[in-house]
C-alpha cells in the first residue's frame, strides 16, 4: 500500500510527510512518500494534495506540474481515495474568487470566496484552534465527535453548492467549511498535521479509508 503526498512546490511538506508517515506506521497502512514523479503518483493506491499560498498560484503550480495528468487520472479513473489539505482542499472546487477568478479542478460542487465574519471585530485569515461541527457522518471523522479541536490557517473558504459535499464547518460569526468530500474525495481546510491527536486520528482514519 502506497500513499504519494504530492510535491508541486507549494508549501513546506515536511509536517505533513511526518504525520502522515507516523500514523502509517501505527495504521499499517504501508510506505508514504512526498513525490513529484508522475510514475509514483499513478501507482499510488491513495493521494494526498497539500498547499500552502494564494489559490492561483496553487492551481498554475498544480497543472503545470508534471504530476498533474497522473493525479487526474489516478482519482477520477481509477478511483483512487484523495486528500486535499488547505488550499490543496480549495482546489477541489469548481473555482476560485482570489485576487481573480481560477478554475479549480471541479471535484466538489462549491466556490472559493473569502471568509467575512458577521462580527467585524473578528479578524482575517481565521487562525488558530476552531470547534468541528459535524453535519454528516464520514469514516475520517471514526471516533471525531463535534466540539473536536484543529488548526486553522486561511482567509478564503470553500462555499458548497450540494449540501451534501460539506461534511463538517465551524462557527467563526458564521458558518466556515471546515470538511468537504463525496465518493473518494476528501478535503480538510484546516492542518491535520498541526492538529496534534485530533489531526492524527484523521490520518490514520483516511490511510484505512476504503470507499
Amino acid at each position: 500500500m502506497l500513499t504519494a503526498i504530492i510535491d508541486y512546490e507549494s508549501g513546506n511538506l515536511h509536517s505533513a510527510e511526518k504525520a502522515f508517515q507516523k500514523m502509517a506506521q501505527e495504521t499499517g497502512a504501508g510506505e508514504v512518500v512526498v513525490t513529484d514523479k508522475p510514475e509514483v503518483v499513478a501507482a499510488a493506491d491513495r493521494l494526498v494534495l497539500p498547499g500552502d499560498g494564494a489559490f492561483p498560484a496553487c492551481a498554475a503550480a498544480l497543472t503545470s506540474s508534471g504530476c498533474f495528468d497522473a493525479m487526474v487520472e489516478a482519482v477520477t479513473v481509477k478511483a483512487r481515495p484523495f486528500l486535499g489539505i488547505c488550499v490543496g482542499m480549495q482546489l477541489m472546487a469548481q473555482r476560485g474568487h482570489e485576487y481573480e477568478t481560477t478554475d479549480g479542478l471541479g471535484w466538489v460542487d462549491g466556490e472559493v470566496r473569502k471568509i467575512t465574519p458577521a462580527d467585524p471585530s473578528l479578524k482575517v485569515p481565521h487562525m488558530g484552534w476552531n470547534d468541528l461541527i459535524v453535519d454528516r457522518p464520514h469514516p475520517v471523522l471514526n471516533v471525531i465527535d463535534s466540539g473536536a479541536h484543529v488548526y486553522f490557517v486561511h482567509s478564503y473558504q470553500m462555499e458548497v453548492s450540494t449540501p451534501a459535499h460539506r461534511i463538517a464547518h465551524v462557527d467563526y460569526a458564521g458558518d466556515v467549511t471546515a470538511i468537504v468530500g463525496h465518493d473518494t474525495y476528501l478535503g480538510l481546510q484546516f492542518h491535520p498535521e498541526k492538529s496534534a491527536d485530533v489531526g492524527l486520528q484523521m490520518i490514520g482514519n483516511f490511510l484505512t479509508w476504503a470507499p
